[in-house]
Formats: C-alpha cells, structure tokens, sequence
C-alpha cells in the first residue's frame, strides 16, 4: 500500500535490522569465545569489544542520522570524500598505519585502531550518489561518466592497493549505482572490460591471489596448506546438518577453522544452527535488502534514491560475497559479515550507513 510522507522510519526496515545485529552479536559470542579465551584469558573479549566499540558508537550514529535530514551528506559530501581519501593515505603513514592480521588496512591512533576502508565505502557512496543526482549529461561519455570516474579513481586504487576483497564490493557498487542513474549499458560493458583486464593484473602481480583462485577452483588439491580454512568451513558446515550441533555447540572454532570471529563466522552458524537457520539468516538478510532498496525507490529525490540503493546493494554485495566464498561459491577473500564478524569499524559504519537509510525513509513512499 502506497502512503504519502511521513515523519516514521519504516518500522519494518528497522526491525529487520534489529534482528540481524541481535543474531549477529549471540553467534559473535559464541563463535570467539575459545580464540578469545586462547589469546586473552577472557572468553568474552571479542563481543565485549564488539559492545564497547562498535555497538554503542555505532548505535549512537545511527539515532543521530536517522533524525537528521540526508541532505547533509549532499552539503557535506566533497568534505567527506577527501577525509576518506586522507585516511585511507594515513595507513601507510609510519607510526599511524598498522598492520593486522597481515593487511596493511588500519590506522592506529591514541590505542584505538580503525579501519578507513569501511568509511571509504559510505564516502564513495554519498559522492556518487550526489555527482550522479546532479549530473545534466550521463549520456556523454566525456562530460558526464569521465569526470566521475576521474573523482574516484583516487579512493579506488588505494583500496586497491590495500584490501581486494574491499574493491571488488566497491567496484560492484559502483557499477550498480551507474546502472541505477542511467548510465548507457555500453559504456557499463566497457568499463567491465577494462575491470577484467584491471583483475588480471592484480593476479600476476599477486601470486597469493592466484593461490587463492587455485584454492577456489580444487579446494582437495591441499588441504593442510592454503586450501586449509575452506576445507575446515566444509567440515563446519557438513557438521551442522539441517538442525545443527546447538548453540555453543561447534567443534571447528576450537582452533580448527581461521578467523571464526570474522569472515568464517558463517560457517560456524551453519555447524551450531544448522541449515534451517543458516539458510533463514540469508532470508533475512536477503529481505532487508530488498526493503531497503524499496525504501530507495520511494525517496523523493536522485540523491535519496542513489544514496539509499548504494548503501543496500553494499550490504548485499558484501554479505553475499561473504556467505558465497564460505561455501565454496567464490574464492576467499577475508571480507566480513556484515554486523555479524568482529569489527568495530565495520560494525559502527554499518549502523551509521542504515541510520542514513531509516531517515530516507521517513520521506519515502513506500
């Protein structure tokens, strides 16, 4: 039923999210409680870390910018994109930029890490959503897609040079949000060409890439060596069956399968709730994006429309590209859950992000 303007987020939308990050914080708990304990003493530091600096910052945004009209990220939006730029260059910035977990995506300031790729990803969304919305001349290749391209580049290639799996959502993003604002589908080929091409060199400069492609296409090849966390992910899964061990219950996080509190988390649902809820969990984040996307819809302007679709198609692309290499559909790439992996980076923006999206559709008509 179509209504008119409203001064309500949709209630629907925010309880879908409601869910999520509720479910996403009980499996946390329980898939890191062992590496916590083994690394910290504290069965709980993970999720107390997740609370303390995601959750609570996170939740705090999202109230702020869901009572705050989205058209401050059109005023502010140039102000945005250049301080992602800037954190994106302070990673390499000795003494600033750390290295966890063997990537060189973080930047550690006063005690407190954080990682600029996440707010990387909601500043490319807001600038695009603003030059797309504003642009008089998409159909001229060098007055309208050219310059836009040109703006981004600098965001893109230092994630590139960074985080893959982190590009390959932006780069999805990007293409969807041109497709959205009526980019002509043959500069769309065009550009998926030169991506190819752009991917293939990433390969050849990258052995490690090339192993995990390997590892992709015969995960039995080596199963001690870097085929070992997918194969651990099968083991997880296969072990849950339809109705799962129960929670708390799985075998696999007890130092058997890498990073269980991040981007293996899936597979640690899949073993403790079994099938039913696995395949439930991407029913919920597969219906939460759609309403989202609705919500998108319905805004009232291009730039509540583009933001909005931009922000729901990087949970999806990001959720799915996850969920999808956990078992065995796309090569790993060690991107997170969205508000289920540890991260309080990414957990903080992602509320933010949906904060944005619940203000859009106080206006929308959804």
């Amino acid at each position: 039923m179509t209504q008119g303007k409203t001064n309500k987020a949709d209630r629907l939308f925010l309880t879908l999210a409601f869910i999520i990050v509720i479910f996403g914080l009980i499996m946390l708990a329980s898939a890191s409680a062992p590496i916590g304990y083994t690394k910290f003493g504290d069965t709980y530091f993970f999720i107390k870390k997740q609370i303390l600096f995601g959750l609570i910052p996170g939740t705090i945004l999202f109230c702020i910018f869901g009572n705050l009209n989205y058209q401050f990220w059109k005023k502010f939006s140039w102000i945005i994109y250049f301080a992602s730029i800037a954190a994106l260059v302070l990673v390499w910035v000795p003494g600033i930029g750390a290295v966890i977990n063997g990537s060189r995506s973080w930047i550690y300031i006063a005690g407190l890490s954080f990682q600029p790729s996440e707010f990387a990803k909601l500043a490319v969304v807001v600038i695009l959503a603003m030059l797309l919305s504003e642009s008089k001349n998409l159909e001229d290749w060098k007055t309208g897609l050219l310059p836009v391209l040109a703006i981004l580049s600098p965001v893109v290639l230092l994630i590139a040079a960074q985080d893959a799996g982190t590009l390959s959502i932006l780069i999805m993003t990007i293409f969807a949000m041109l497709y959205l604002a009526g980019i002509r589908k043959s500069y769309l080929l065009i550009l998926g060409m030169a991506g190819a091409v752009a991917f293939a060199a990433l390969l050849l400069i990258a052995p490690y890439r090339v192993s995990r492609l390997t590892t992709f296409l015969h995960p039995e090849l080596d199963p001690k060596g870097v085929g070992y966390q997918i194969n651990q992910a099968f083991l997880a899964i296969g072990s849950g069956g339809f109705w799962g061990l129960g929670l708390g219950h799985s075998r696999q996080k007890f130092q058997y399968l890498p990073e269980v509190q991040s981007d293996s988390v899936f597979a640690i649902i899949s073993e403790e709730m079994g099938f039913l809820i696995s395949a439930g969990m991407i029913f919920l984040i597969t219906f939460l994006g759609l309403r989202g996307l609705k919500i998108a819809k319905g805004a009232p302007d291009g730039f509540g429309r583009l933001l909005a679709s931009g922000i729901m198609i990087w949970f999806l692309c990001q959720s799915f590209l996850n969920i999808s290499a956990i078992i065995g559909l796309l090569p790993l790439t060690g991107v997170p859950l969205p508000f289920v992996s540890q991260g309080g980076s990414a957990l903080l923006i992602g509320l933010l992000s949906f904060g944005i999206v619940a203000n859009i559709s106080k206006e929308s008509k959804i």
